[in-house]
């Protein structure tokens, strides 16, 4: 089956205390968790080591469920449904309203 949310996509949260809010997907996990970059933070605290010589806390992403976010449509700036679309150049991303999101899978050769 093929992603419907990649790294490097551009999504929105769609539910939960971080709704509306806009990022780029950093990771996905096991395809069922996405770390989105500035979305759903939290605090860390960390002893002093040669990566944090002071020690103290830090703010990390956490990880949300992907059924929790959609893709953003580049056009309208608004959450898109996708769906998938077998083409000459591959299988690609689509927007319901048809504006491309990106190839999922080149041509055979």
């Amino acid at each position: 089956m093929a992603a419907r949310i990649k790294k490097g996509d551009r999504v929105v949260v769609i539910s939960g205390t971080n709704k509306d809010r806009k990022g780029e997907v950093l990771r996905v996990m096991n395809s069922e968790k996405v770390i989105i970059e500035g979305v759903n933070l939290a605090k860390k605290h960390v002893r002093p080591s040669q990566k944090h010589p002071q020690g103290g806390q830090i703010t990390v992403e956490q990880p949300i469920h992907i059924s929790n976010v959609m893709p953003v449509n580049p056009t309208t700036e608004k959450g898109a449904r996708v769906r998938f679309v077998e083409q000459e150049g591959g299988k690609k991303r689509v927007a319901l309203d048809g504006t491309e999101l990106g190839v999922v899978r080149k041509p055979k050769a």
